[in-house]
């Protein structure tokens, strides 16, 4: 069987565009309330380069922390792979927590900068329309079910636009350097006497300073590193060896990271000087920046570069949860309805979740960008902290190992990389907590209970899904351009797997030979609903009924052994569920049918499919309650699960208008068919019946 088919970056240019919408467009709303804050203080001269330089200290930091990351995690995974190997089970959750948030808010913060743009062009958009709602809020809705509807219709149609869009505004960013450093030096330039990059003053630093501007200001400013871990997943996603793809992705990682730390220090110092803060609620600073230092059309051309990747950015939030959402499903974290895929593909679900909470967001607390940037920056550091002292324990377990000067040294720096995300987040919290920031204790503890409950109810999956799962929380499928086809590596031995029937073979007509059926028992009236149709069955082909029942637990499917009279080391779980099975089969028996009994654990599903296969059961009949959409995602379902997964045929009966007892009539039979031979695998079934 031929590998499955991956589009392939073949350079660290390429990365750059692919991955790099969402930090390389953190410039353009970042300086906004940073500015408000110190320049209506009137400490700007003070702690302005202060701040500065504490974020670019922090983003040289973090970026050579990912150079590890990026070393020893080459599946996709990045920083959330390297927290789940090195805490375990429990990082997984908060980290599908936060990542959950963030694109969210990513979709938030995009959007709403994206409004912002196109208000500084036209003004009429400020103003109030129906019910005290302004207009840029209607251009934001809009917008943003447009955009979850395009997301849901397929990853290409952002894809198009993604990589040119980055593309765009790093052209922009840099036309925004080299027009400031141009107009410091040439004659009558306006940014004559403004120095290249911001003065580090050390009184920033003294107590009348520090909390109140330098550090409220460098958190107001830390939005800046927003998407730098995406990096870490594009691992995967290029061509080569796994040292030549590390190499590569911390290529584009040091593209777009260095570009915005360059507008930081060399741009940043003309936004101070040319911007009218007192007018930013009408104009940006950036567009007002950007207007004095381009000439005519330029800054129009840029604005709507701007609105092109901000609008892109949110495309790529939304296409992010998907992925996201498939990897959970995958991995039992979340009901399968959620991870449920559309005609195009792609799991619908959770970008119509998003889009109806930034809808929310948006009529209740407004599209000021500023309004959800400190709890977008917060879950930024929590992630960014759990990857530094996930890499500290990492390379404290190497030291241990095998002694060396040098990795002391990588130890210090992570150290140090480490201590200045959780010192960020800290800072963060603590200046923005009332502003929003608390919103994410319980967001995180919500989530992390909603996925633990999952976890449990649907059991561990199987290795291959697991990993399936991870590699589909990846990022690194997001606006990948068009490249020529590479294989990528199996997730299962292609010999475990049946080949499909070639396009000759055609169905003989005869019925299905059935030798044993399965029917899952949980103790339950409802569960027995089914036994009738089983009965029926046996009756007439003659098959063996075996009945199941399953202990919930954690691990691999196992059969449990069945007891003996003297066997006192049997839980009670077990003995009912084997003095229940036993009086059920005793009773068949009686009737002359052929009827045995197991029990097994592990988790529910997984655990019938498993061993569906190795009591080579050739039918599963369960019952099943006919649970809507909506009641899978709130209540969950057993037999969806096992429907997804299972390899052989599965009979689902629905007894709510049956009489206890009563065998379902099948008076007409309705069967879906493609065309294929494939399809027609399930008419020897049909036929029996």
């Amino acid at each position: 069987m031929a590998a499955p088919v991956s589009r392939k970056l073949s350079n660290s240019f390429e990365g750059a565009l692919a991955g790099g919408g969402d930090p390389a467009t953190s410039p353009l709303y970042v300086f906004g309330p940073f500015l408000q804050l110190i320049v209506v203080a009137g400490v700007a001269a003070v702690t302005f380069g202060a701040s500065i330089w504490l974020v670019v200290l922090t983003v040289a930091a973090v970026s050579a922390m990912y150079r590890l990351v990026m070393r020893w995690v080459t599946d996709g995974s990045g920083g959330s792979g390297l927290s789940e190997e090195e805490f375990g089970g429990w990082a997984v959750k908060v980290n599908a927590a936060i990542t959950f948030i963030e694109y969210t808010l990513t979709f938030l913060v995009s959007m709403a900068a994206m409004v912002t743009f196109i208000a500084d062009r036209f003004p009429v958009l400020n103003d109030t329309a129906l019910f005290g709602i302004q207009y840029r809020t209607i251009v934001a809705i809009l917008l943003s079910v447009l955009t979850g509807w395009l997301v849901n219709r397929g990853p290409k149609v952002s894809a198009r636009v993604f990589g040119p869009a980055t593309a765009g505004v790093l052209i922009l960013l840099w036309a925004m350097i080299i027009a400031s450093i141009v107009e410091r030096y040439i004659p009558g330039g306006s940014l004559q006497g403004v120095p290249l990059v911001p003065r580090l003053d050390l009184a920033a630093f003294k107590p009348e300073y520090l909390f109140e501007f330098t550090l409220a200001g460098y958190a107001r400013i830390l939005a800046l590193m927003t998407g730098i871990e995406v990096f870490a997943n594009l691992v995967a996603a290029y061509e080569g060896k796994p040292e030549e793809k590390s190499r590569k992705a911390f290529g584009s990682l040091v593209i777009i990271m260095g570009t915005t730390s360059l507008t930081m220090l060399i741009v940043g110092p003309a936004i101070l000087a040319l911007s009218d803060v007192s007018v930013s609620h009408e104009v940006s600073v950036f567009t007002q920046t950007m207007d004095q230092l381009l000439p005519n059309p330029l800054p129009q051309i840029a604005t709507l570069v701007s609105v092109l990747v901000l609008l892109s950015a949110s495309a790529a939030s939304a296409q992010g949860l998907q992925n996201l959402a498939l990897g959970l499903k995958d991995r039992h974290y979340i009901p399968s309805v959620l991870g449920q895929r559309n005609r195009f593909d792609v799991a619908n679900w959770p970008v119509w979740i998003e889009v109806a909470v930034v809808v929310f967001c948006f009529i209740f607390l407004g599209t000021k960008e500023e309004t959800y940037l400190s709890i977008y920056a917060a879950g930024v550091f929590i992630l960014l902290s759990m990857t530094g002292w996930a890499t500290t324990k990492r390379l404290i377990r190497f030291l241990r190992a095998e002694f060396k000067g040098s990795s002391l040294a990588i130890l210090i720096g992570v150290i140090l990389a480490a201590l200045l995300t959780t010192g960020a987040t800290l800072i963060i919290f603590a200046e923005r907590f009332t502003e929003g920031a608390w919103l994410y204790i319980p967001l995180i503890l919500g989530l992390f209970i909603f996925f633990s409950y999952f976890r449990r109810r649907l059991g561990e999956p199987s290795h291959a899904m697991e990993e399936l799962g991870k590699r589909e929380e990846a990022f690194y499928g997001i606006g990948i351009p068009p490249g020529e086809g590479a294989p990528a590596p199996m997730l299962v031995d292609p010999a475990t797997v049946e080949p499909l029937p070639a396009s000759a073979i055609s169905w003989s007509g005869l019925p299905a030979e059935i030798r044993k059926v399965m029917v899952t028992l949980d103790g339950s009236g409802f569960a027995e609903r089914a036994l009738p149709m089983a009965e029926a069955i046996g009756r007439t082909t003659g098959a063996a009924i075996l009945l199941v029942s399953v202990l919930p637990g954690k691990g691999r499917p196992r059969s449990v052994s069945k007891s003996s009279s003297t066997d006192n080391t049997l839980s009670a779980d077990q003995a009912d569920k084997e003095a229940y099975l036993s009086a059920i089969a005793g009773r068949m028996k009686m009737a002359g049918l052929s009827a045995d009994y197991t029990v097994v654990s592990g988790g529910v599903a997984e655990s019938i499919n498993v061993l569906m296969q190795e009591s080579q059961a050739d039918m599963l009949v369960m019952s099943t309650r006919g649970l809507s959409g909506m009641g899978r995602l709130l209540l969950g379902s057993t037999a969806d699960t096992v429907v997804q997964f299972a390899t052989r045929p599965v009979l689902l009966i629905r007894p709510e208008k049956l009489a206890p007892g009563q065998t379902p009539q099948l008076n007409k039979v309705v069967v879906a068919l493609d065309g294929t031979s494939f399809s027609e695998r399930i008419l020897p079934f049909v036929k029996l019946l």
